[in-house]
């Protein structure tokens, strides 16, 4: 079956979203990042900023962390409450129309789908610790604190909630070093590869 769906997973600073946006503006479907942040904001009358960090981040950088958060009596936390919400979505949106989804563990929640192309994005550290500054600023947490931090805090929240690693290449169709190949070059790339794909 023809990929009509393509999750973009990526490492902070490594222009991963930027690469799923502008790949879904070429061709011409729908990118799901702030835009399912809206929705489940809307779905669960959670704040965007809250969705933002606890759908993708740990509470914290130990892999427990996820122990010492609070629970209702039925033992759901609202990360779980979350979780649940967002799986849904992002199932719902998969349903409905071909689309670019960043991040939120979609590659592993449309996982049984043979539509769909999972993309991790990286880069090394040095390359993502100058980009993270270009695009965000400075701020008082060096840039690389802030990249080890951000990943640490994701695989956590990936591996709580798949059981898998984040960032293993078994778990994506294709990784790409988007330093090598640049922005525009990284998504002129997936597009020839989802256009060969389809003309096969």
């Amino acid at each position: 079956m023809k990929k009509r769906i393509i999750t973009i997973s990526r490492e902070f600073g490594s222009g991963g979203r930027t690469i799923g946006k502008q790949l879904a503006e070429k061709l011409g479907v729908s990118c799901y990042d702030k835009e399912l942040i809206e929705k489940l904001a809307e779905q669960t009358g959670l704040a965007k900023k809250y969705i933002e960090e606890q759908g993708e981040y740990a509470p914290a950088m130990h892999p427990f962390s996820y122990a010492f958060v609070g629970r209702s009596v039925n033992g759901m936390s609202v990360s779980d409450y979350l979780w649940n919400e967002q799986r849904k979505k992002i199932q719902e949106i998969a349903g409905k129309e071909p689309c670019v989804i960043v991040g939120r563990c979609a590659d592993y929640i449309l996982r049984e789908r043979d539509d769909v192309l999972n993309v991790f994005i990286h880069a090394p550290q040095a390359d993502r610790a100058k980009r993270i500054v270009e695009v965000y600023g400075e701020t008082e947490t060096e840039p690389l604190k802030r990249l080890r931090e951000k990943d640490k805090k994701r695989a956590i929240n990936y591996k709580y909630y798949t059981e898998r690693e984040w960032g293993r290449a078994e778990n994506y169709h294709l990784t790409l070093d988007s330093s090598m190949f640049g922005i525009e070059g990284s998504v002129n790339l997936l597009f020839d590869i989802l256009n060969t794909e389809r003309e096969r």
